[in-house]
């Protein structure tokens, strides 16, 4: 069970105002250590909030408040009735993630709101204020005038006043797997871009100015800032409306079948809406203030939580070699009335034993098997419901054999439930289905989310949607399985609450790369400041043939070098990694393969060294309950040199380094399979100065010299 330990430094303050304040008297409260200033105010009755970063504008004067559907706007007309500061200063300790402890310190702020005529509604909006940034939400008290209600709209604004440069993709309801631009706010165009989801723009992507959160931006002031939320639940993903105008960012809620915003009953609260702000971008990635604001964890015993790292049965699907189809006509029956195999049907017993192999030979934890179960022939959109049942395997797929086998390995297995869209017929099989996997060792699951949604017109990151996936989280809890979910919404620190979400897709990933003209080298440098500012991204890398590996394209190739692929597994931090290659591509480099082998998912510290988002990332980080460091250094389509000092090292201690980098000639496009390997040894006064290709990177491992370490003829390197 997760503790919360309260440090002894703990400070609690408590000020009431007086009912009806006046307003003109704003209320200022300051981060703990003075850094940043917000101050909250009604003006007329309308409530505004501000915030500040030493003598620097981060967000202006900014209007708060709701639309209600059937019902006066709760908007105006407000005044204070009651509020209350105090500090709070903890520490807690995550079952997994970058960090060992996690330290919450905060101002906090609590605005008790009632309306002055009328029903005299009640509206609470909370604010905790921290060194690197702000996090807010409203809250709904029990109330004699207010009980259902629905949202029509919300008013939330985040009133920057300045044409900053964005990191941004569409405000698409379903997808969140678009390319990432770089542009002024004034650039944004959402139409600009072919829609991805499965519908039309009129449906999934209505506001031409619209993007998803999260939002990196780059103010010309030198400030970095990122606008998303936290702890997303029961409530829409909250996408964000650009004024080109007057560049005042405001809340745009994704809808539901019918175009209501979100169902409430009073208790109510919603996600966090967070600022993270700072004049370094290294802050940006090493801010926990969304982790803080969710709630602790909801599954009392974590003991059964564990990293995964593993193979599977996937790539060659993606790159066209086999298929997820058992056969290539339902219609068609042999004379004993079966369906007709294709013979190219990946998930097939025989196949996946060698997976097995591989994985239980080089000590990867589990094996992933997709297109294990019939319906996979008309999975996308025939919308029928049923598609899928999510226990009945294909006639060459043995489940039984495989638990036997994989146990006689030491092996896990991993389930796929791809859905089809359909949540529905998911929900309603869903102890059938974790029923399933606890009888046939299954200790994690990836399910899938491809197609329109069933409910007709609901959206992937509908209110909807988010308690559907919610749902799948506390039953897998329930029957101890971790959790993995692809085209789901994006996530907002609720691994916190829910530690056996281990991870999500919600983004373009590494697969992109196979069936269409890929990612630019510049996206996995832009990933950490955006899609993963919410919790770790199944992104699959571990790709080492780097082209002319999808036998539907003998010109595709990865946008990136091989020592890349390598350093992602340390910038892309999860504790659940996939080794996405086939087995006979990491026959070919074992040298290389060690590292994927090595390579830590858990982490006791993580120091990030530096980062521009669009251009580079170098992390460090310490394996948990280990001496070991792993560093991961990456860089967009541009060659740089990096200079990484150790310092961060126990001083005294001889490490040994082992460093994957680029070859000499390396280069994405022309040259990506070419690394070199070189071991030193180093001290906390080291330095290592490495080059990176275009579109490369480095990984290197640095291990505690002991007496049983082998450092013969090792060079050592002098600071």
């Amino acid at each position: 069970m997760r503790k919360i330990i309260l440090s002894v430094f703990a400070l609690l303050i408590a000020v009431t105002m007086g009912f009806a304040q006046s307003s003109s008297s704003p209320i200022i409260v300051k981060s703990p250590s003075g850094n940043l200033e917000l101050i909250f105010s009604l003006k007329e009755g309308v409530p505004y909030y501000s915030l500040k970063r030493k003598d620097l504008v981060v967000v202006k004067e900014s209007r708060l408040g709701f639309i209600l559907k059937n019902a006066e706007a709760l908007d105006k007309d407000f005044s204070i009735q009651n509020a209350t500061q105090k500090e709070i200063d903890e520490n807690w300790t995550p079952v997994w993630g970058e960090e060992r402890t996690i330290r919450n310190n905060t101002k906090t702020l609590n605005v008790e709101l009632v309306e002055k005529t009328g029903a005299q509604r009640k509206l609470n909006i909370v604010f905790h204020l921290f060194d690197d940034g702000l996090g807010f939400r409203y809250e709904f008290p029990i109330q004699p005038n207010m009980k259902h209600f629905v949202v029509a709209k919300e008013l939330t604004q985040f009133n920057l006043g300045r044409n900053d440069e964005a990191f941004w993709i569409p405000g698409d309801y379903d997808s969140n797997e678009y390319l990432y631009k770089k542009t002024r706010l004034s650039e944004v165009d959402a139409w600009g871009t072919p829609i991805l989801s499965y519908g039309t723009r009129e449906d999934n992507i209505p506001d031409q100015n619209a993007v998803q959160t999260p939002l990196m931006l780059k103010a010309d002031n030198g400030l970095y800032i990122n606008i998303h939320e936290a702890g997303l639940l029961n409530y829409p993903a909250m996408q964000l409306h650009v004024d080109k105008k007057d560049f005042n960012l405001s809340a745009d809620l994704v809808p539901d079948a019918v175009g209501n915003m979100a169902y409430l009953r009073t208790p109510a609260k919603t996600p966090w809406r967070t600022i993270i702000v700072s004049d370094k971008a290294t802050d940006i990635l090493s801010s926990k203030i969304i982790l803080n604001l969710n709630e602790p964890s909801k599954v009392q015993n974590t003991s059964w939580i564990k990293p995964i790292k593993f193979v599977g049965v996937w790539w060659e699907m993606q790159t066209g070699k086999t298929s997820w189809n058992y056969t290539n006509n339902l219609d068609v029956l042999d004379k004993n009335g079966n369906h007709i195999p294709n013979g190219v049907h990946a998930a097939n017993t025989n196949n996946v034993k060698k997976y097995i192999d591989f994985a239980s030979k080089h000590g990867i934890n589990s094996v992933l098997v997709e297109g294990w179960n019939t319906g996979w022939e008309e999975w996308v959109g025939n919308r029928a419901e049923e598609n899928f049942d999510f226990v009945t395997p294909y006639p060459d797929f043995d489940v039984k054999e495989i638990q036997k086998y994989a146990a006689s390995k030491g092996v896990q297995m991993m389930m796929h439930n791809e859905t089809g869209g359909s949540a529905t017929n998911y929900d309603r099989l869903l102890d059938t289905a974790y029923t399933f996997m606890n009888k046939f060792g299954y200790t994690s699951v990836k399910t899938g989310y491809v197609g329109p949604i069933i409910p007709t017109k609901e959206h992937h990151d509908g209110q909807w949607m988010v308690n559907h996936y919610t749902r799948v989280a506390e039953v897998a809890a329930k029957h101890q399985v971790m959790v993995n979910m692809h085209e789901s919404v994006r996530p907002t620190g609720l691994h916190r609450t829910y530690p056996n979400w281990v991870a999500n897709e919600a983004g373009r990933g590494n697969e992109w790369n196979a069936f269409t003209f890929g990612s630019p080298p510049a996206h996995e440098t832009i990933l950490p400041f955006t899609r993963l500012m919410g919790g770790p991204m199944d992104y699959t890398p571990g790709i080492f043939k780097m082209r002319n590996y999808a036998s539907q394209d003998s010109d595709r190739q990865m946008h990136t070098t091989l020592a890349k692929q390598l350093a992602l597994y340390v910038t892309m931090s999860s504790p659940l990694q996939m080794a996405a290659d086939l087995p006979e591509n990491y026959e070919a480099h074992l040298d290389a393969f060690q590292f994927i082998k090595d390579v830590a998912l858990d982490w006791d510290k993580s120091i990030y060294l530096e980062a521009e988002p669009g251009e580079y990332v170098t992390v460090t980080r310490k394996a948990k309950n280990t001496e070991n460091w792993f560093i991961g250094a990456i860089t967009n389509e541009k060659a740089r040199d990096t200079k990484i000092n150790l310092s961060f090292l126990n001083k005294g201690q001889k490490y040994l380094a082992t460093i994957y980098k680029d070859g000499k000639n390396a280069d994405w496009k022309t040259n990506p399979e070419a690394y070199q390997i070189e071991k030193f040894i180093v001290t906390n006064n080291s330095n290592l100065n490495i080059r990176l290709a275009n579109g490369g990177g480095a990984a290197i491992s640095l291990t505690p010299v002991t007496s049983s370490t082998a450092v013969k003829n090792i060079k050592v390197l002098k600071k």
